[in-house]
């Protein structure tokens, strides 16, 4: 017999959580053209060139958590609306680096304050972006991150006397 508590696991919650931001960034984002993805891109490498870095499509990947694969076809895309340029990279000829272009950065600044805003909003319940609570749950949320993926270990075989751990919302 399990002894967790009834109700969502606390992998539900995230799951649902992060469902419910990035449909809230998508809509917000929908009138500048940008999807929550993109602006991941955008945002982050609006950030980096603030600090004169010109990142690789690896090195964007590595940052934002997203598979390299991804920011190759979101980089496309970008390119073909004419807000980032890609181009070889001259000390790798594999690599390709990426940098805003002067719409890019327009459009990067002001989907960051869009996207500020709705985070206050989001973040109202613990009392906003600058309250204790958030920057304990930020805490929490980055422990959780920086925590290596181990390959799972299985515990015990599924079978029908599993069967009511399986009934929790589990994604």
């Amino acid at each position: 017999m399990s002894k967790a508590s009834p109700g969502p696991t606390p992998g539900f919650l995230v799951w649902r959580l992060a469902n419910k931001w990035r449909v809230a960034v998508d809509r917000a984002l929908a009138p500048l053209g940008l999807t929550h993805a993109q602006y991941v891109l955008v945002a982050s490498l609006y950030g980096m060139q603030r600090t004169g870095e010109r990142p690789s499509q690896r090195r964007l990947a590595d940052h934002t958590g997203l598979e390299a694969l991804y920011v190759s076809k979101l980089a496309r895309a970008l390119e073909s609306a004419q807000l980032i340029e890609r181009a070889r990279d001259p000390r790798d000829p594999r690599a390709v680096q990426l940098a805003l272009t002067e719409d890019g950065r327009a459009v990067a600044r002001k989907a960051i304050v869009l996207v500020q805003d709705l985070l206050q909003d989001l973040l109202e319940p613990l009392g906003g972006l600058d309250a204790q609570r958030t920057r304990t749950f930020t805490a929490e949320l980055t422990a959780l991150l920086d925590a290596p993926l181990a390959p799972p270990v299985p515990k015990a075989p599924l079978n029908d006397e599993n069967d009511e751990n399986t009934e929790r919302h589990t994604p």
